[in-house]
Formats: C-alpha cells, sequence, structure tokens
C-alpha cells in the first residue's frame, strides 16, 4: 500500500480556497431549490464539495491536503465578539413577560437536548460528552458553535469530536427546516387560529438591512475603523479574562471569554449612553462565520462521518422529537395558545432545530400562509440576538463541567 503524501497550506492559501468555496457554495445553492428552502448555509455546501475531493484525492491518489488553523481561529473570536456586543441586556424591556417565558423556554430546551443527546451517546457506548456535542451545541448553535466547542473539546481529549460536530450540525440544519415550518401548520389548523393583524399577507416583518451605502465614503471608512478598533478590543480583554480565569482554576473556552467581553463592552457603552454601529459588527461577525465555517468543514475526515451516520440519525430523531414536544406541549400553552404564540413556537422550533435564519424563515412563510404576527418576530428576534448563544454557552459549560461528563480519553 502506498504512502500517503501530504501537502501542507499555509496560511493565506487556506484563505483563498476557504473564499473559493463559498462561492461554488453560493452558486450551487441557486442552481438547487432544495438547498434555497432548507436555508443550507453557503459555507456548509463549498466546504464538503472542497472535504469531498480531499477525500477522493485520499482514497485514489494517496494525497492528503492539510490546511491552516491559524487564520480560522482569529475568525472564530472576531464572530463571537459580535455575538456578545449584541447583547443588550436592555432589551429585556421590550419583550415583558412573553419574552421572559420564551427564554426560560429555550434553557429548558437546551438541558433536554444535551442531555437527551448524552443518554443517547452513553446507551451507545460512546463518551456522554460526544452528546453535549450532538445536542445544543449542534441543534441550537449551529454549524458555527459546533464547530468552536469541537475545537475545544478535541484539545481536552474527544477525539472525533470534530467528526460528531459536522455531523450532527448538518444534520440539524436540514432537519430543522424540515420540520419547523409544516409542524407550525398543523399548530395553526389544529387548533383553528387566525392572525389578530389580518389575513394572508406578501408583507414581511423581517426588518430591511441597514443602508450603508447611503453613507459618505469617509463615514463608512471611520464606521468600518471604529469596529475594527470595538472588536480587537474585545477580543484583548476576553484574552485577558481567560488569563485571570487560568489562574484561577477556571478553564474557559477562548470563544466564550471573547463573547463575555462582548456583552460587559456593550452594555457598558449603554450605560454610558455611546451608541455603537451595529451594522458594520454585524456585518463583520457574519462574514467571520462565513469564513470560520468554511475554513473549518473543508478540513473534515468525511469518511469518519459516514461511519456514525447510524447514531447521528437516532440523534436527530430524538433532538426533533424533544425540541417539538417542548414547543407544543410547554411553549405555545404558556404563550396562551393563541395564533402569535404558535408563530412564536415555529420561530422557537426553527432556531432549536436549526438557526436563526430557519426561524426567520418559518415564522415568514406561516405569515404569507395565514397572516401575520409582529409580536411573534419581536420575541424570536429579541431571543436570538441577546439571549440564546449566551445560554447555550453557559449551560454546555456546566453541563460538560460535571464528573459524568469526564473526558477520558476520547
Amino acid at each position: 500500500m502506498d504512502a500517503v503524501q501530504r501537502f501542507e497550506l499555509d496560511e493565506l492559501s487556506t484563505l483563498l480556497v476557504g473564499l473559493i468555496a463559498l462561492f461554488v457554495g453560493r452558486w450551487i445553492r441557486q442552481s438547487v431549490p432544495f438547498l434555497r428552502r432548507i436555508d443550507m448555509p453557503n459555507a456548509v455546501v463549498g466546504a464538503l464539495v472542497v472535504a469531498l475531493i480531499v477525500l477522493l484525492m485520499q482514497v485514489l491518489l494517496h494525497f492528503d491536503v492539510v490546511f491552516g488553523s491559524r487564520t480560522k481561529d482569529a475568525l472564530l473570536l472576531i464572530f463571537f465578539t459580535s455575538i456578545g456586543l449584541s447583547a443588550k441586556l436592555s432589551a429585556l424591556r421590550k419583550g415583558g413577560v412573553p419574552l421572559l417565558i420564551l427564554c426560560a423556554v429555550t434553557v429548558l430546551a437546551l438541558f433536554a437536548q444535551n442531555l437527551s443527546g448524552a443518554v443517547l451517546a452513553s446507551l451507545w457506548g460512546a463518551q456522554p460528552a460526544y452528546g453535549v456535542l450532538a445536542g445544543s451545541l449542534s441543534f441550537v448553535g449551529g454549524p458555527g458553535t459546533a464547530m468552536a466547542w469541537a475545537k475545544e473539546l478535541e484539545a481536552q481529549g474527544l477525539v472525533h469530536a470534530q467528526v460528531v460536530a459536522v455531523g450532527a450540525a448538518t444534520l440539524a440544519v436540514i432537519s430543522g427546516a424540515l420540520v419547523a415550518g409544516p409542524v407550525t401548520g398543523w399548530i395553526v389548523r389544529r387548533h383553528k387560529l387566525h392572525s389578530s393583524e389580518g389575513g394572508p399577507t406578501d408583507l414581511t416583518f423581517i426588518p430591511p438591512p441597514a443602508k450603508d451605502e447611503a453613507k459618505p465614503a469617509d463615514t463608512q471608512i471611520e464606521a468600518l475603523l471604529s469596529t475594527v478598533f470595538v472588536l480587537a478590543l474585545c477580543v484583548l480583554l476576553g484574552e485577558k479574562l481567560n488569563d485571570f480565569a487560568r489562574s484561577a482554576g477556571v478553564v474557559l473556552p477562548g470563544f466564550l471569554s471573547a463573547m463575555i467581553a462582548g456583552v460587559a463592552v456593550t452594555n457598558l457603552a449603554d450605560a454610558f449612553q455611546y451608541k455603537l454601529d451595529f451594522a458594520p459588527i454585524e456585518r463583520g461577525g457574519a462574514l467571520a462565520l462565513q469564513l470560520f465555517l468554511v475554513m473549518a468543514l473543508m478540513s473534515t475526515p468525511l469518511i469518519s462521518v459516514a461511519a456514525i451516520i447510524v447514531p447521528l440519525a437516532l440523534n436527530v430523531m430524538v433532538q426533533v422529537a424533544v425540541t417539538v414536544a417542548i414547543a407544543y406541549f410547554i411553549l405555545f400553552r404558556l404563550l396562551g395558545s393563541d395564533y402569535d404564540a404558535a408563530v412564536t413556537s415555529g420561530g422557537f422550533l426553527g432556531f432549536g432545530l436549526s438557526s436563526m435564519p430557519v426561524a426567520m424563515a418559518t415564522m415568514d412563510e406561516v405569515g404569507h400562509r395565514y397572516g401575520p404576527s409582529p409580536k411573534a418576530f419581536l420575541l424570536i428576534t429579541l431571543a436570538g440576538s441577546f439571549f440564546v448563544d449566551l445560554a447555550n454557552a453557559f449551560v454546555a459549560k456546566g453541563i460538560l463541567g460535571l464528573p459524568y461528563f469526564h473526558i477520558m480519553g476520547g
């Protein structure tokens, strides 16, 4: 058997391959309606193409490609910093009691997904930590969060963390997009619910993107420079927080400390009535996520994902059943069992099983068919913008710190 030759790409070459993969993924999604309908990210599609090419090279040519990782790690910190910067605690007042209910049920779903995943992993004879990775980190968190935690868990000895993260998160994106809409429509029809805002409409309640292009060029440059400064400051503060925590015997993932720093900075800015420009921050975070995802996923060994497809499929069925039960039997009823509660439950299923874009697309589609629900859009937007990722990170960190989830040699 021929020895496998390894070719290592430097950071710039890895970035260029990732950018090409993003363009290829975008072209494929535009060409395949099913991929557009389930809101599969361009980065996931393009990265899987690269990973498939690498797999064929390994099998047929005995040639392996090793991608650089330092740029990817920096992009991860930038993405989670942007999440922290959007977490304005003052938003709680806008949502009132329904938002508190939604947040409480979301925490319940995080625990339920992680515990059910851990039980399934244990029954399969695997480490329970794999169940957390294939639980809320993949379903509520999505591919970006799953891959971020996989990097941390692999460093702790969970040797197949990246493979599990890729498989679980990819199946989560697909299953959530397929389940959220039909279940929401079923709730509306079963309970004969109607929108208080009128009948079906072509209007969308997703806020339009900010029009930065209307600003003068020098103002745009100043906004970009301010964004770079704020992001760099938060990453630095996150590193200092990590050093302090490590000296106290507490190990925090680097991206978690960067997110905490972002939360502190944005809420301090609010306290001192300093207005941050969130449009470039959000776009910078979105760009960092796309590049991180494609660079992380394209190095995935696909043959290893195929080897665990059966437990991953069982996990999807369990997670869907648990999350749908929480949405219908708990959230829908606590919110009043009316039309707004049904649409909010649909959004909850969207981000609880797939992603925020799927949540928004689900509510938008339901609005087109049955009538608008501005209240549902407000609740889901507030929960998704400032609460979900923070809660997911802290719940996962807390669960993984329990003795039962201690990682022992993969």
